[in-house]
C-alpha cells in the first residue's frame, strides 16, 4: 500500500474570515470558519464563529457577508474569546504539521493576528500554509479575468453556493486548492516546502504588481508579506 506523501491527499484544513472592512490592519472578526477533512476532502471537523467585533460594522461590508451591527451586538460572541478559540484550533493544526488552506492567507491571517493583538492574546506561527490565490497567480500568471474566490471557482468547477461567507468560503478554498493541485503537479508534495515557495511567490507577485501601479502613481506601495503583514507595516489597499 502507497503512502500518500502530497498535500492534496492528505488531511488538510481551510480557514476563513468575514470582518468590518478591506484594511486588514484595522478590520475586526466577525465571522469566521475551520474545516478540517481527511485525504478524501470528507469533513472531520466544521468551526463556526459570529463575533461582536466591538465596532459598528459599515453598511457596504453588512451588505457582502450578510451580518449587521445589531446582529453581531445581539448574538455574537466576544471579539477576543473568538480569536484565542481560533489560534488554539489552528495552532493545533498547525503543530500537527496539518496544512491550512487559505484564499488571500495574507489578508485572514493578519486581521487575526492584529485581532490578538489588541486582546493582548499571543498569536500563533502559521505554517504550513497553502494559499490558492498565490497559486493561481503563479500557475496560470497571464489568464486575464478575476483571480477572486468567486471566479476561480467558476473556472475551476468548484461549488460556491453562498458566496461571501465564512462557510461557503472554506468549502471553496478546499476545492480550488485541490483543483489547483489536480492541474499542476508541480505544486505536489510536502506542505511546508510549497508553503516557503508561495513566500518567495508572494513577494514577487507584489513587485510586479507594484511596478504596474506606479506607471500611473509613483508613490504606490504593495507590500510582499506573506502569509501576513508583520505589526510593524503599515498598507495600502489598492
Amino acid at each position: 500500500m502507497t503512502i500518500p506523501t502530497n498535500w492534496h491527499e492528505l488531511p488538510r484544513a481551510a480557514f476563513d474570515l468575514e470582518t468590518t472592512g478591506q484594511d486588514p490592519l484595522e478590520a475586526r472578526i466577525v465571522t469566521a470558519s475551520v474545516v478540517l477533512v481527511n485525504g478524501r476532502g470528507d469533513v472531520l471537523q466544521h468551526h463556526e464563529w459570529l463575533a461582536n467585533p466591538g465596532i459598528p460594522i459599515p453598511d457596504e461590508a453588512a451588505n457582502i457577508h450578510g451580518v449587521n451591527t445589531a446582529t453581531a451586538s445581539a448574538s455574537g460572541a466576544p471579539a477576543d474569546e473568538v480569536a484565542g478559540e481560533i489560534c488554539a484550533i489552528l495552532g493545533g493544526m498547525f503543530t500537527a504539521d496539518i496544512p491550512v488552506m487559505a484564499f488571500n492567507a495574507c489578508y485572514d491571517f493578519t486581521v487575526l493576528s492584529r485581532e490578538c493583538g489588541r486582546h493582548s492574546q499571543a498569536t500563533i506561527t502559521s505554517m504550513p500554509v497553502i494559499d490558492p490565490y498565490i497559486l493561481d497567480k503563479q500557475m496560470d500568471r497571464y489568464r486575464r479575468g478575476k483571480r477572486t474566490l468567486t471566479a476561480l471557482s467558476e473556472l475551476y468547477g468548484v461549488p460556491h453556493d453562498n458566496a461571501h461567507t465564512s462557510a461557503a468560503d472554506v468549502m471553496a478554498t478546499l476545492g480550488v486548492a485541490s483543483a489547483l493541485a489536480e492541474k499542476y503537479p508541480e505544486l505536489h508534495g510536502d506542505a511546508t516546502e510549497l508553503h516557503h515557495k508561495q513566500t518567495g511567490w508572494a513577494s514577487q507577485q507584489a513587485a510586479s504588481f507594484q511596478e504596474y501601479l506606479r506607471r500611473k502613481n509613483p508613490s504606490a506601495v504593495i507590500d510582499g508579506s506573506w502569509p501576513h503583514i508583520p505589526h510593524e507595516t503599515s498598507v495600502t489597499v489598492p
